[in-house]
């Protein structure tokens, strides 16, 4: 985790990367977290990090909980339907996609 020493976050609260709840001044301290994930040069790392990890908590490359999750749940469907190799039902093929998996790959 050389990337890490690079990182944007290092000298900020930690709290602020993992609040305690997803309502009220939890929001508040997620967007502050993200806007120092946006100035970031290793957000790409840290988030990359975090999908081949499965970290279920915190903001981690400029993303939340519900975000992550839904990429690793988007992710592992297009996985599995390169690994098939179908593009439809019963069709084989090359298939396009979504953009998605980038991260883990890295």
């Amino acid at each position: 985790m050389e990337w890490l020493r690079a990182a944007a976050c290092v000298g900020e609260d930690p709290e602020l990367f993992f609040p305690v709840s997803t309502t009220g001044p939890a929001l508040r301290e997620a967007a502050e977290a993200k806007h120092v994930c946006a100035r970031c040069p290793v957000s790409f790392e840290c988030l990359s990090y975090a999908l081949a990890t499965a970290q279920t908590s915190g903001v981690w490359g400029g993303t939340g909980e519900e975000e992550r999750t839904e990429l690793l749940r988007t992710a592992g469907y297009d996985a599995t339907r390169r690994s098939l190799g179908r593009t439809g039902p019963g069709r084989t093929g090359s298939l396009p996609t979504s953009g998605v998996g980038w991260a883990a790959d890295g």
